[in-house]
């Protein structure tokens, strides 16, 4: 059984909304930061994070968009990647960082949350933004799905996330379909290099048939082979980094 609930978070003076999802009873949870695609903090994101809670994790889904589109969620149609795009483009990394910083200080809080470090896990947009949250110093291990742009731009813009690899703090796996046109092969192979070259404990899972989305049941891009095998690769990886310390 789970208790979830829509929260609120402090950053400063700027509130956040949050969904939260935890095991119910008492325990020892490490806590994951759960981030969303384009479309908001939907019934897909809350369904992850459900997922999630109930492998023995405490985890929340910040609202990413709260500073341009207070309440928004989505589904898939086109209008809905237009609007949601638009509020993307309107983002900073700094901001992005800021209220992910301040969901985990929120997380710290809670009396049953494990001690140490913090999961991290993002789709679409929120893959981008966990690489980008991988630097902080209370992640030590994220999970970054089909995160377009990596390897070419960052949130408000400046120098590419992909500059700031050296910082990440601790595990990273990146997961990525081969028919996703909008991730070319070639910045895969960028990012993989990079993570080589900085010495970053990682995996890097290329899936073969899948294209961009392919982890969401909501979409007709689904691949439920590939999503499967992720999901694996993401509890072994959770398990190995938070739970055993």
């Amino acid at each position: 059984m789970l208790q979830t609930a829509r929260v609120k978070i402090s950053n400063g003076d700027f509130k956040l909304d949050a969904y939260l999802a935890q095991p119910e009873g008492e325990g020892s949870y490490p806590g994951v930061i759960v981030l969303q695609e384009i479309f908001g903090v939907n019934a897909h994101i809350r369904e992850v994070t459900d997922r999630i809670a109930k492998e023995g994790y405490i985890a929340i889904a910040p609202a990413l968009f709260q500073r341009q589109a207070p309440g928004f969620e989505a589904g898939y149609t086109e209008a809905d990647i237009q609007e949601g795009r638009e509020y993307k483009n309107q983002t900073t990394a700094a901001e992005l960082l800021s209220d992910i910083q301040s969901a985990i200080n929120y997380l710290k809080l809670f009396p049953y949350r494990k001690p140490g470090g913090m999961g991290c896990i993002g789709f679409c947009f929120g893959g981008h933004v966990a690489y980008l949250a991988a630097t902080l110093e209370d992640i030590k291990a994220t999970a970054s799905f089909y995160g377009a742009g990596i390897a070419t731009m960052t949130p408000g813009g400046g120098e590419p996330t992909l500059k700031r690899t050296s910082e990440i703090k601790g595990t990273l796996y990146a997961f990525f379909g081969n028919e996703d046109a909008s991730i070319p092969r070639e910045q895969v192979d960028q990012i993989e290099a990079e993570l080589n070259k900085h010495r970053i404990p990682h995996g890097v899972f290329r899936y073969r048939g899948a294209d961009h989305g392919f982890f969401c049941d909501h979409r007709a891009s689904y691949n439920e082979a590939a999503a499967s095998d992720a999901w694996t690769q993401v509890m072994q990886l959770f398990s190995r980094e938070l739970q055993a310390t």
